[in-house]
């Protein structure tokens, strides 16, 4: 029985694309532009990949060099912000705490060298083991566990310090 496009393996890393490359951009279209460009990349060189190697660590390869690439490029060109409401939605939350929470998060994770971000976002959020994560950004598994370490003890301190400022110093407090 012949395989369909929606049988294949990649079409299941899909939502695992889409979440990473959310959390590394902080910009839904921005992300969903680096997820078509991966799938197009993975398709276009399907017949490179090795039957039998990791699939999903490939694919997370492929992301990780065209964000770098792209990293790269937008180095050498002035920024520029989108106005667009799209742009700037965070997913709604049914309390405004959670939505603090989540913003509070999202500034630690922004405030974070990439280095860190990334390896902090594939191990944690993806749940990949030190040697994928390792393969997927082309370093050794001693660099990785590194930037891990220090990535979230980054997280720590920062969040550590929103909390502290949010409990009780200048900025919001709670209310019960």
């Amino acid at each position: 029985m012949a395989e369909t496009s929606s049988d294949h393996p990649i079409v299941a890393q899909i939502p695992h694309l889409r979440r990473y490359a959310r959390a590394l951009l902080r910009d839904r279209t921005m992300a969903e532009d680096l997820v078509q460009d991966c799938l197009e990349r993975a398709w276009g060189r399907l017949h490179l990949w090795q039957a039998g190697s990791n699939l999903r660590t490939w694919l997370f390869t492929i992301m990780h060099n065209l964000h770098a690439n792209a990293a790269r490029a937008a180095s050498r060109r002035p920024r520029h912000s989108s106005l667009d409401d799209n742009a700037l939605g965070v997913p709604v939350r049914a309390s405004q705490e959670d939505r603090l929470e989540i913003a509070t998060l999202e500034s630690a994770l922004a405030a974070l060298p990439d280095e860190q971000r990334q390896v902090v976002l594939l191990v944690g959020l993806e749940g990949m083991s030190y040697q994928e994560t390792a393969a997927v950004i082309g370093a050794p598994i001693g660099t990785v566990m590194s930037r891990l370490h220090r990535g979230r003890e980054r997280l720590r301190e920062l969040l550590a310090g929103m909390s502290v400022a949010g409990a009780g110093g200048p900025g919001l407090r709670r209310v019960k």
